[in-house]
């Protein structure tokens, strides 16, 4: 049974082969070193384009909700970096959702990353990828999306993924460029 697993499919099956590549992306910033540019603690962690990878990877990585405060866990389609200097998220932007309870970060977490590898947004060619930021007083979930001023595209990924994570509350969708900038957008561009 071990081999099993391990091979990625049942005794003589394929393994499920996924749309595309998606690599996890881990980065720790709990003693960040003065003076280092943001990312240097940025480790690829694993590539997969499989089901059996993906669960595999799920269950042996700790969940979000077991990681160390400053923790940045990433899931992003293969051959995108999780920074906004990345050409593909350069001029895009994210979905922002806070949270304060670490089982429903673990549930919001795990639906994002089926949905993400499962094709299951219309505009699944927008999207970059998700990141989990564990935080000592607020959790936060981000949806990055590659083309942020296309306002009518980053609705529809926002309504869709807003159903996906069962949230209610309202969300918002902030340009890279303003953070770039350090303009305050607290607010959000779109929300809803």
């Amino acid at each position: 049974m071990a081999e099993t697993a391990a091979s990625g499919g049942d005794e003589g099956g394929a393994p499920h082969r996924l749309e595309r590549k998606w690599t996890f992306w881990f980065d720790n910033q709990t003693k960040p070193k003065q003076g280092a540019a943001w990312g240097t603690s940025l480790r690829k962690a694993y590539t997969f384009d499989t089901v059996e990878e993906f669960w595999c990877l799920h269950d042996q990585i700790f969940r979000p909700s077991k990681l160390p405060a400053n923790a940045d866990f990433h899931c992003f389609k293969a051959g995108i970096e999780p920074k906004w200097e990345d050409p593909e998220c350069a001029n895009g932007g994210k979905w922002s959702v806070t949270c304060n309870r670490k089982s429903t970060l673990d549930t919001m977490w795990l639906e994002s990353l089926m949905a993400l590898i499962g094709e299951q947004f219309d505009d699944a060619e927008e999207i970059c990828g998700v990141v989990v930021s564990v935080r000592p007083r607020q959790d936060k979930l981000a949806l990055w999306t590659k083309a942020a001023s296309n306002e009518a595209v980053q609705m529809s990924i926002g309504r869709k993924w807003k159903e996906i994570i069962d949230f209610n509350d309202k969300i918002v969708y902030s340009f890279h460029d303003d953070a770039r900038r350090e303009k305050s957008s607290r607010g959000g561009r779109y929300s809803i």
